[in-house]
């Protein structure tokens, strides 16, 4: 991901996307170009959290070996 890579702005991209198809303010052919970058955002997005909740998951392990 991109360093400027922003979490929040992605789902704000992705809702106004949903909502402009939902409203019917699109061609066809630009529905089909707003799908498929809304797709590829929330794989971002996706990936994204993967990575954070491995992340939390290795603190909270670290955590618990610090206890034993």
């Amino acid at each position: 991901m991109k360093k400027n890579w922003n979490y929040e702005s992605k789902v704000e991209e992705i809702e106004a996307i949903i909502s402009r198809i939902e409203a019917g303010e699109l061609q066809l052919e630009e529905v089909f170009e707003q799908f498929s970058t809304a797709v590829k955002s929330l794989r971002e997005c996706e990936s994204f959290l993967k990575e954070r909740r491995e992340q939390a998951d290795l603190m909270i392990e670290t955590l618990q070996d610090n206890e034993v």
